[in-house]
C-alpha cells in the first residue's frame, strides 16, 4: 500500500470513528478501519482492565471464526498469558522507548524469540485459522488502554515491520478517536443526568417518554408514569439547612431507584426541586402500583422526611386514549396532586374510580377549571384551624 493510500485509509479511520453516536460504534468503526487500512481480514479492539488483571475483547470484525462474536459479552483472557503486554507496556515504555506494535506468525517462532516459542495468540492463531497478527497497544491519557489486533489467513503476505509501524500509527488515532467519544459521552450523560442524585433528569424523561408513548401507539406497550413529591422538604431546608436537604434528596433518590428496579428497564428520575417519578415501559400496571405502594411505604421511613405523595397513570388503566406524552404526565401529576390533598400514604392511580374519575377530569380539564378543580381538593381536605 502506497503513502497515499495509507493517508487515506487514516483519514476514513478518523472519520468513521468521528461519525460514530456511542462507544460500540466507535469501537466497531476503529476495527474495521484497521483491518482495511492493514489489509487484514479480522480484527479486534481489546481494553486492558487493570482491577480484574485482564484483556476484554470489546469488538471482533471481519471473517470471525466459530465462536466468535461482533460484540461478545464475556470474551476475555488474563493478562499473565500475554507476557509482551508488560515488555511493551512497561518496560520498553520505562526504558525510554515507544510502546510500538509486534508481529506475530502461526509458523513461530516469532522474530527475535527463543526456538520453541509459543504463547497465547500463537495458539490462537493456529486454532482460529489465521496465519498472522499484528498487535497495537492504544495509549490513552498515558496510560496503556488496550490493544488494537489485525490478523491475515493462512497463505496471505505476512505483516512486516512497515505494516508494525503503520499499526502503531492506526493505533494513535484510535486513542484520539475513544477519546473524544469518552469526551462526548460524558457530555451526553451530564445533559440527561441529575447531579445531586445520579438519577436520570427532566430532559431525559421528555425523551424517554415521547419514545414510549410512540411505542405504546405502535404496538401497544403499555406506559406507566409514577409522578412524586417529596414532603417536607421546605421544612428540612428552613430549620436544618439546605445541606441537609440535599441529603434527604439523595436518599430519597436512592429510594426511588431501589423501587424502580423492581420493575425491569425502568427509568428513575429527578424533575425537579422536590419532584422525582418513574416511567414503565412494559409491567402491568398492577406491577407499578405494588413498587409505588413501596416507595410510599419506605420514602415514610426516611429520617426528617414527611412521606411522599405519589401519582400513577398508565396506559392499562381507564383513562383514555394516550395520544401524548404530555396528556400522561397531566395525568400522573393530577394524581399526585389529589394524593397530596389528601395527605394520602399510599399512591392515588388515576382511571380507578370509574367514569367520572376526579383525577381523569383534573387532567383533562382546560386551565380555569382545573384551577377550580384543584381548589375543591385543597379544600375538601385542608388542615383543621388550630
Amino acid at each position: 500500500m502506497g503513502d497515499d493510500s495509507r493517508l487515506a485509509s487514516v483519514v476514513a479511520l478518523a472519520q468513521g470513528m468521528a461519525a460514530a453516536h456511542s462507544s460500540r460504534e466507535a469501537w466497531r468503526a476503529a476495527a474495521a478501519g484497521a483491518c482495511r487500512a492493514l489489509g487484514g481480514s479480522f480484527a479486534a479492539l481489546s481494553m486492558w482492565e487493570r482491577e480484574l488483571g485482564r484483556l476484554r475483547v470489546l469488538v471482533n470484525v471481519g471473517e470471525l471464526a466459530e465462536g466468535e462474536e461482533e460484540f461478545p459479552e464475556d470474551e476475555s483472557y488474563p493478562v499473565h498469558q500475554f507476557a509482551e503486554i508488560t515488555e511493551f507496556l512497561h518496560e520498553q515504555w520505562a526504558g525510554g522507548g515507544e510502546p510500538g506494535a509486534w508481529v506475530e506468525t502461526a509458523e513461530g517462532p516469532a522474530a527475535g524469540r527463543r526456538p520453541g516459542y509459543c504463547h497465547q495468540r500463537v495458539a490462537a492463531l493456529r486454532r482460529r485459522g489465521r496465519g498472522c497478527c499484528v498487535v497495537a497497544p492504544i495509549i490513552l491519557h498515558g496510560r496503556a488502554w488496550g490493544e488494537l489486533y489485525v490478523a491475515r489467513p493462512v497463505g496471505a503476505p505476512v505483516f512486516d515491520r512497515a505494516d508494525a509501524d503503520f499499526a502503531t500509527v492506526l493505533a494513535s488515532v484510535v486513542a484520539a478517536g475513544i477519546a473524544q467519544t469518552e469526551r462526548l459521552e460524558e457530555a451526553r450523560r451530564l445533559a440527561y443526568t441529575d447531579a445531586l442524585t445520579g438519577l436520570a433528569n427532566r430532559r431525559a424523561v421528555d425523551v424517554h417518554l415521547e419514545r414510549a408513548v410512540e411505542r405504546h401507539r405502535r404496538d401497544g406497550a403499555v406506559v406507566s408514569l409514577v409522578v412524586c413529591d417529596l414532603n417536607g422538604l421546605k421544612r428540612v431546608n428552613d430549620t436544618h439547612g439546605h445541606a441537609v436537604g440535599d441529603r434527604l434528596l439523595e436518599r430519597f433518590g436512592s429510594v426511588l431507584s431501589l423501587c424502580g428496579a423492581m420493575l425491569p428497564g425502568t427509568l428513575a428520575a429527578r424533575l425537579g426541586g422536590d419532584e422525582f417519578c418513574l416511567l414503565a415501559v412494559g409491567p402491568p400496571s398492577d406491577e407499578v402500583v405494588k413498587a409505588a405502594d413501596e416507595l410510599c411505604r419506605r420514602a415514610a421511613e426516611l429520617e426528617l422526611g414527611e412521606g411522599v405523595a405519589c401519582g400513577v397513570a398508565s396506559t392499562e388503566d381507564a383513562i383514555g386514549s394516550v395520544r401524548s406524552a404530555r396528556r400522561l404526565f397531566r395525568l400522573a401529576d393530577a394524581a399526585q396532586y389529589r394524593a397530596k390533598a389528601e395527605r394520602a400514604d399510599r399512591p392515588v392511580v388515576a382511571g380507578r374510580e370509574g367514569p367520572d374519575d376526579p383525577v381523569v377530569r383534573l387532567a383533562d380539564a382546560p386551565s380555569e377549571e382545573a384551577n377550580g378543580e384543584r381548589r375543591r381538593f385543597r379544600g375538601r381536605h385542608a388542615p383543621p384551624e388550630p
